[in-house]
């Protein structure tokens, strides 16, 4: 029995809240890693690594940059997973539908938290399939949730960037659990909780998700969940139907796309060499006081929370034309694509800004580096959804997402050697690997341009094609 046109409403926002909550409290836990790496070390993960040195004025001290470097390796290789198998993950989720995307993706993060549960420090290597599990599983949480902003046409780039900052501050989940840790909760009872939430993960997958797919633009009465006998809407319609080779989505759309990934790429790399080397930049700034590491990694954490809250500012830059008259000629795609110059530029602008102040070696100053990353960090990722869903066509959005996070995977991998330079040649002092970072993120700035010279270019071809229909 289909549901009633009363109860569709409610259904939609029922769909939207649970999938916030979802998106905030599970997607995106791995990237708080650096709370977690400060309770695997009280844990004594990978302490083996750490070895006794003589200090200058003959004094004993522990050396821990092979444990660092094991725990920056951890997150290098879950980071690239969480990416990379967005390619594949993509395809799953456009060929067979939400629901086999989502038992897979429920199936993987379990598997994450029970792995995490059952290590120790003498079985520390099961941290690298455990985070990657995660990482993976929750990218998929994400992946099927973003549709839900088809279910809000005039609002829907706002609530795709609200899911993404979301995604962004559920790297809190592992704050939690390390203030959980500090009140005695062991890392154990922590994780096998996480590992029962599943149950809620299943049930909105078969009550409150459709089985295939979301449609854009949405069909008039269009209903879902466990109710609905309108699983066969068409999805393809927009692929079957044969584009013009003059239209706008064809025009310049490679270009588009090696550009937004490029975009990405830089921005992505400097992000995740941040949080990979939170821990040990903090240690050598605070001269290895646990007490202030513990301090910064906190305020840190609790910044993240602050991504859902910065991600709707973008969804509304990117949305404010809507239901304004459109310039004469413009089309809604254009429109579209013109309304995302704004935040492509804010976005490339708050990266140099974050990347200068983590750049100087200031300890107070990393409270701000904090706030500058977090906003940045909630632009850039929903900013990459919701200009992927604008300019190319929405049934191909999950191998696009999947082949922008995937290629941007393997340029974020240069992490790790960067760890390695940093450690081994300047003597843990990143300060010229960030000034090099700071200046490659200026390269991001070609894509904002680029997006806004074709709307210009297009502008003007309508000119010159009115005059001369006038003229004629």
């Amino acid at each position: 029995m289909a549901c009633s046109e009363n109860c569709l409403p409610v259904r939609r926002w029922l769909t939207f809240a649970t999938g916030l909550v979802e998106c905030l409290c599970f997607a995106g836990a791995v990237f708080g890693w650096a709370s977690l790496v400060f309770v695997l070390k009280s844990e004594g993960y990978f302490s083996s690594l750490c070895v006794n040195t003589t200090g200058v004025n003959g004094t004993q001290a522990l050396d821990c940059r092979g444990q660092d470097e094991q725990f920056s390796l951890v997150f290098t290789i879950a980071s690239f997973m969480n990416n990379f198998l967005t390619l594949p993950n993509g395809f799953l989720f456009d060929r067979f539908g939400t629901t086999v995307a989502r038992l897979f993706g429920i199936f993987l993060y379990t598997m994450g938290t029970l792995m995490v549960a059952f290590s120790t420090a003498a079985f520390s290597n099961l941290l690298f399939p455990a985070l990657s599990l995660l990482a993976v599983g929750g990218i998929l949480f994400l992946i099927t949730n973003m549709q839900v902003g088809n279910l809000f046409g005039a609002h829907r780039s706002t609530v795709i960037t609200l899911y993404n900052g979301a995604f962004d501050s559920s790297s809190a989940l592992f704050l939690v659990i390390k203030l959980l840790h500090e009140a005695g909760v062991s890392l154990y009872a922590s994780f096998l909780f996480l590992s029962t939430c599943s149950v809620i993960h299943l049930l909105r997958t078969f009550f409150l998700l459709p089985r295939k797919f979301i449609p854009y633009p949405l069909p008039e009465h269009y209903t879902y969940g466990y109710e609905s006998n309108n699983y066969t809407v068409p999805q393809g319609s927009l692929c079957e139907t044969p584009l013009d080779m003059n239209s706008p989505v064809k025009q310049g759309v490679q270009l588009f796309f090696v550009w937004h990934l490029l975009w990405l790429s830089v921005m992505q790399l400097r992000h995740y060499l941040f949080i990979g080397t939170l821990n040990p930049m903090l240690q050598r700034l605070s001269a290895g006081e646990p007490s202030l590491v513990s301090k910064y990694i906190n305020a840190f954490a609790i910044t993240q929370l602050c991504g859902v809250l910065c991600a709707p500012w973008n969804g509304l830059i990117m949305d404010r034309h809507k239901g304004k008259p459109r310039a004469t000629g413009e089309s809604e795609y254009e429109a579209d694509l013109r309304a995302s110059v704004l935040s492509l530029f804010l976005t490339a602008l708050q990266c140099v800004l974050f990347s200068v102040c983590a750049t100087i070696p200031s300890l107070p100053l990393q409270y701000l580096t904090f706030i500058l990353q977090v906003l940045n960090r909630s632009f850039l990722y929903g900013g990459n959804a919701a200009f992927i869903s604008i300019a190319f066509p929405s049934c191909h959005f999950g191998k696009l997402y999947g082949l922008a996070m995937a290629l941007s995977a393997v340029f974020s991998v240069l992490q790790y050697p960067c760890f390695t330079l940093v450690k081994d040649v300047l003597d843990g002092d990143p300060f010229y690997v960030n000034i090099g970072l700071t200046l490659l993120s200026l390269v991001a700035f070609i894509h904002p341009l680029s997006v806004y010279l074709h709307c210009r270019k297009r502008a003007s071809q309508w000119s010159k094609s009115k005059a001369v229909t006038a003229s004629s």
